[in-house]
């Protein structure tokens, strides 16, 4: 069985860039992509394929697909997806800028970015509305179980399969609700981040729990705040072995079975939204064998 990519199941660091490429009209992005496993470590730089290169590159990765647009009560999860997706992860912003300008430098025959979205790690793993992101998150062997593929072939156990989206917030508009209100959208006190009785059912806590699912349906979160000169939010990244659990949770948060909508959705939205498949490693480099077939 390959390792995953070392990133995913560590920490979240204190800065990081996310960066999404797509492909340069008439290139070949197969040189390009034969060289990877010598540029891309798996923890510094996570490395994930969406599914227009994987058909580009006329390989098949079973469970891999576009990013779904889906709509409910006047809310909306846009689909964005890109090729290529680049998850950089450091202590320095500068080291991050140069490690984009190498990356540019590696992939630039054949990539041409997208989107580049700078992010950071707030307190103690907050989101910026001050609630602590993933509390529910599985850890150890729990967190492997969710994440990485296990018993599927040599080219894809180790692997992952992860959905991305960018969340723009209304801070003001959160800020202007009491702090009961606050709590009862997530379903959680800010004060010290414990599940409380009476909770609406439009809790987050309660349309995410994830062991309420059939299956279970656990995902291993790895979320930082962002900013830029206009807007701040979340980019909401979830790690699992198929897209099946992410899915479960984001259908029930529009409420698209019940029609209960997720509490989130009175202060903030989603702007983006793809999928990726990240390969394992052997070794120290990327296995991208699946691709060979």
């Amino acid at each position: 069985m390959g390792n995953p990519q070392s990133g995913i199941l560590a920490d979240v660091p204190q800065l990081a860039r996310f960066v999404s490429f797509s492909i340069v009209p008439d290139s070949n992005p197969v040189a390009v992509i034969q060289e990877m496993p010598g540029f891309i470590d798996g923890d510094s730089c996570v490395v994930g394929f969406g599914a227009p290169l994987v058909s580009a590159l006329e390989a098949n990765i079973p469970g891999l697909s576009v990013f779904p647009n889906l709509s409910g009560k006047a809310i909306a999860t846009p689909s964005t997806q890109s090729a290529l997706w680049c998850w950089l992860r450091g202590q320095d912003r500068g080291d991050l800028i140069h490690q984009t300008l190498a990356l540019q430098n590696q992939l630039g025959a054949a990539f041409e970015i997208d989107d580049v979205v700078d992010s950071f790690k707030y307190a103690d793993s907050r989101d910026l509305s001050g609630y602590i992101d993933g509390t529910e998150n599985p850890v150890g062997e729990d967190a492997v179980k969710a994440a990485i593929v296990k018993n599927a072939d040599a080219s894809l156990d180790g692997s992952s399969f992860v959905a991305v989206q960018q969340w723009v917030h209304d801070l003001n508009h959160f800020n202007s609700f009491t702090q009961d209100e606050q709590d009862n959208i997530f379903g959680r006190r800010k004060s010290d981040n414990e599940e409380f009785d009476g909770a609406p059912v439009s809790a987050h806590v309660k349309r995410t729990a994830q062991e309420s699912f059939d299956p279970e349906a656990f995902v291993v979160r790895r979320s930082m705040p962002w900013c830029d000169a206009s807007d701040e939010g979340l980019v909401f990244v979830a790690f699992g072995h198929s897209f099946v659990a992410y899915e479960a949770l984001l259908k029930n948060m529009m409420g698209l079975e019940d029609g209960i909508v997720d509490g989130l959705f009175r202060f903030t939205r989603p702007v983006t939204g793809a999928y990726y498949w990240c390969p394992p490693m052997k070794g120290k480099k990327l296995d991208l064998s699946a691709l060979a077939k």
